[in-house]
């Protein structure tokens, strides 16, 4: 096992894993050099599973007996550890969830590929929280979406945060970035999806009653949380869904509403 000692925050070995609490950089940073960070070590398991390769992996010396079989698995990979409050000063924050990974971000799936044979898809737009990206997916997972589509300005799905509130369930659900928005919708309905909008307007049908239409494909439109959909997609869907609420609420969180969403638009 290439087992390195860390002495100094300021080793270049571990450039990946410096800054990791300025989002702004890390969002764009991370893409751009083709890897994530994968927090914790039930993530980072999830994450091999998934088929990802790992570039590294940076923890405490008190875990390495825990990962030693992953260890064995990457001989080639280098591990890197030393004491907690060096650490920190490398990430910006106490690692408290065992080791993380530098990991090689998966190439992306073209979207035709992605949607033969999709059955039900969510399409998040421009959804920034990263809170709401990794519930969304979790339920994703769950309750059985075969895609997650996302805008251009929407939230990484692999940021750390993201992966770490879906418990590693984003490696599960297969998933694109969308280049032109909204029409890229013309793409959907291409393979015979109808597209319906997670929205409270005047004309929006109750979530049951579009259940019972059971569409054979169906995709679904979530937005951000505060502004909403933004009336260009509004125009170009086939029809907008609201979840009935109790008076007096107007509406759920984007990520609990998701779940409703899915699970009764599920198919039959």
């Amino acid at each position: 096992m290439p087992l390195h000692h860390l002495e100094s925050a300021d080793d270049p070995r571990v450039a990946d894993y410096t800054q990791l609490t300025d989002v702004h950089l890390r969002k764009i940073r991370e893409p751009a050099e083709g890897m994530y960070i994968a927090e914790s070590s039930r993530v980072l398991r999830r994450a091999l599973a998934a088929g990802h390769r790992p570039r590294s992996f940076f923890l405490a010396e008190k875990w390495l007996a825990d990962l030693a079989d992953v260890f064995e698995r990457y001989p080639d990979v280098p591990v890197y550890v030393g004491p907690a409050a060096l650490l920190e000063e490398i990430t910006g924050f106490h690692l408290h969830r065992g080791a993380m990974a530098a990991m090689h971000r998966p190439a992306p799936v073209p979207l035709p590929e992605l949607l033969a044979g999709a059955g039900r898809v969510a399409v998040l737009e421009d959804i920034v929280d990263h809170t709401n990206v990794g519930a969304i997916f979790r339920s994703a997972a769950a309750l059985g979406l075969d895609a997650v589509l996302v805008t251009p300005r929407c939230g990484d799905p692999l940021y750390r945060r993201s992966v770490r509130v879906s418990m590693g369930t984003v490696f599960q659900v297969p998933w694109a970035r969308l280049e032109d928005w909204p029409a890229d919708l013309a793409v959907l309905r291409d393979h015979g999806f109808t597209v319906a909008a997670m929205e409270l307007t005047d004309d929006a049908v109750d979530v049951d009653e579009l259940a019972a239409r059971n569409p054979e494909k169906l995709a679904l439109v979530l937005g951000t949380e505060g502004a909403g959909m933004s009336p260009e997609t509004l125009a170009a869907v086939d029809l907008a869904v609201k979840i009935p609420m109790r008076p007096g609420v107007d509406s759920l969180n984007v990520a609990a509403a998701s779940a409703v969403a899915f699970w009764e638009l599920r198919a039959r």
